[in-house]
């Protein structure tokens, strides 16, 4: 591979983001289309080049950011109906999980336990 060419999944190894890259410098592809360049290569094969001195840093989250993000993710996890949090997205079409929608029995592993009440920690 040339030197200052990598994949995204290299540029995202090493921290960074294709930033002001275009679009790919060189396509990689598979055995079968590299026989055949007239034809456009769709397989999962092909990597796309980027060069490394156009890439950026990633950008870190602020805190903000996110607790947003998390809130976001707990409205679409928790239930309208009995307030559970689970690790999986609840359906928008129900509104409620499945034990709230027909009974169905929830696994108590799929549900994320409450957390525990803050205790008063002030020396005054």
């Amino acid at each position: 591979m040339p030197d200052g060419l990598v994949t995204r999944r290299q540029l995202r190894e090493m921290g960074l983001s294709p930033g002001s890259n275009c679009g790919p410098v060189a396509i990689l592809r598979c055995k079968l289309c590299a026989t055949r360049p007239q034809w456009s290569c769709t397989h999962p094969t092909r990597g796309f080049l980027l060069r490394v001195d156009l890439a950026k840093p990633k950008l870190v989250p602020t805190l903000a950011q996110e607790r947003a993000l998390d809130q976001a993710m707990a409205a679409r996890q928790t239930c309208g109906e009995c307030g559970r949090r689970f690790y999986i997205c609840l359906s928008k079409k129900l509104g409620c999980c499945l034990e709230c929608f027909d009974g169905t029995p929830v696994d108590p592993s799929s549900c994320m336990t409450a957390p525990a009440p803050a205790t008063h920690r002030l020396a005054a």
